[in-house]
């Protein structure tokens, strides 16, 4: 009779993994994000203060336009070779000990944690900030097996304990104040002070005690990375608080969870990133915490250390040629900071994990462009994103490549045509032909009896009739002027010939 036991039942992450639950369209969740003052006060302040620290750290750099044109050549030519330095990253690290599993999807990703988490017999894990885990509802499915994951990262902890959602890839409780965070506190850690401040130390300080001790007793432990250098098999973890240091040496066991797109050559690009990372993210010069391991040293740390690589989207990405710049990102949040549209809804209205400018690339991309057809939309196309990202990700360009997608999956899918569709199907046809733009720049006057009517001030036009009361219900049209450039060239010539004679 055989000994072996029955595999574990599959543990599958939650419909539509890399969402938010219960999201709505981006043109719906905005509208609701827009109707908060305090959101957009929260937003504004923090965002500004991130983005001013960004500028002066960045204005010291005297090497900081180099520094953004290495980091873009580096995760180019790596995207050019992604499988050979996987398969040397694999290699280099299987050689120091480690264990390296390949997941092609969240539900594969999510089985391989929780296997682990089982063989070690424990039913806890302490976790530190992982964008990749979020993805895939990595908490949600241990907690399906009957497994605790404890965030460690303080905003996380604060989207925790309030059963919330992040909104910032870089400060995901950026959408709560301070007296939002001590309420919270005060409902949620047990035995904390009833007398607890609303300063920043003072709520550091709860959250180090409470977790203090879920750090001494954790034995297993999760983790993203920042970086994985395939020369030598080294993972690497930014941070800024210490609750990642603890996570990385104390546990018996660590388990990192990192998209195959963070692997880079060698130590010498890791270099580069290093200066980059800091500066746009934390507006810091450097990392306070830079956690690099390399497999298994008998009695220094973890003993059990495996790396599952997960896809989940992210070859069919980099066949992409225009798109597959999306997997350059390093996560620093820069984007979003300087994002008028990230700054007035949030991070939650883009239904993603990854928010504001670069979530409006990739997370389509990673879920299919039908999934997330509004995202590519949610911009302005100011550039202000492609100006400050510290590997030069020209994300307007790719919300543009987005939307056509987007357009001509609909056209063979054949669906009817939005009526803006159909607007500009007939701008484009009028303005091929001289003979019909010239009549169009003239039946433009009804316009201005339109504008005359609704308007006393005669410069612009407040609102219109169905169906063009969609376009004035948003925003203002200006009244056409009284003749075409034609017909005030064509004066302006009789005039002049006329002063000749």
């Amino acid at each position: 009779m055989s000994n072996a036991q029955p595999p574990p039942a599959p543990i599958h992450a939650p419909a539509g993994v890399g969402m938010l639950r219960g999201t709505r369209t981006f043109p719906a969740a905005a509208r609701l994000a827009l109707a908060d003052p305090q959101l957009r006060h929260n937003l504004g302040h923090a965002t500004a203060t991130i983005r001013d620290k960004r500028a002066n750290v960045v204005a010291e750099a005297a090497d900081w336009a180099e520094l953004r044109d290495a980091g873009q050549a580096i995760k180019a030519a790596t995207m050019a070779a992604l499988d050979e330095h996987l398969v040397r990253l694999e290699q280099q690290l299987s050689a120091a000990g480690g264990v390296v599993h390949w997941a092609s999807d969240a539900d594969e990703a999510n089985e391989i944690v929780t296997r682990l988490v089982r063989a070690t017999g424990h039913r806890e894990v302490v976790k530190v900030k992982s964008m990749a885990t979020q993805e895939i509802g990595l908490n949600e499915a241990l907690a399906q097996a009957g497994i605790d994951a404890y965030e460690t990262d303080l905003a996380e902890l604060i989207v925790q304990l309030g059963d919330d959602l992040p909104s910032h890839i870089l400060v995901p409780a950026i959408h709560r104040n301070r007296a939002e965070i001590r309420n919270l506190f005060l409902r949620t850690i047990p035995d904390i002070d009833p007398g607890l401040a609303d300063d920043p130390r003072a709520l550091a300080a709860a959250a180090r005690h409470h977790l203090r001790r879920r750090f001494l007793s954790a034995k297993v432990a999760v983790s993203g990375a920042n970086f994985a250098i395939a020369e030598t098999g080294t993972l690497c973890v930014v941070e800024s608080e210490g609750n990642g240091r603890m996570c990385l040496t104390l546990p018996e066991t660590l388990i990192t969870v990192m998209g195959i797109e963070k692997v880079i050559p060698s130590w010498r690009d890791l270099e580069v990133f290093l200066q980059l990372l800091p500066r746009s993210s934390t507006g810091e010069r450097m990392n306070p915490y830079t956690s690099l391991w390399t497999g298994v040293h008998a009695g220094d740390g973890p003993q059990s250390v495996h790396l599952v690589l997960l896809d989940n989207g992210r070859t069919s990405v980099l066949a992409d040629e225009v798109g597959r710049a999306a997997l350059h990102c390093i996560r620093c949040s820069a984007c979003l900071n300087v994002c008028p549209v990230y700054q007035r809804t949030g991070g939650h209205a883009y239904g993603s994990v990854y928010p504001g400018p670069i979530g409006a690339i990739l997370s389509p991309q990673l879920t299919g462009i039908e999934d997330n057809a509004s995202l590519p939309y949610a911009s302005t196309l100011c550039g202000a994103c492609y100006d400050v990202c510290p590997v030069k990700i020209d994300i307007p360009s790719i919300l543009v490549h987005l939307r056509a997608e987007h357009v001509e999956a609909q056209r063979e899918r054949g669906v009817p045509p939005t009526p803006e569709a159909v607007a500009m199907a007939a701008a484009a046809w009028t303005m091929a032909d001289a003979g019909r733009w010239r009549r169009a720049q003239r039946s433009s006057r009804l316009a201005r009896l339109l504008g005359r009517r609704r308007d006393k001030t005669q410069g612009i036009i407040r609102s219109l009739p169905a169906p063009l009361a969609a376009w004035t219900g948003a925003r203002d049209a200006p009244r056409p002027p009284a003749e075409t450039f034609r017909e005030w060239w064509a004066a302006r010539e009789r005039s002049e010939n006329g002063k000749a004679q």
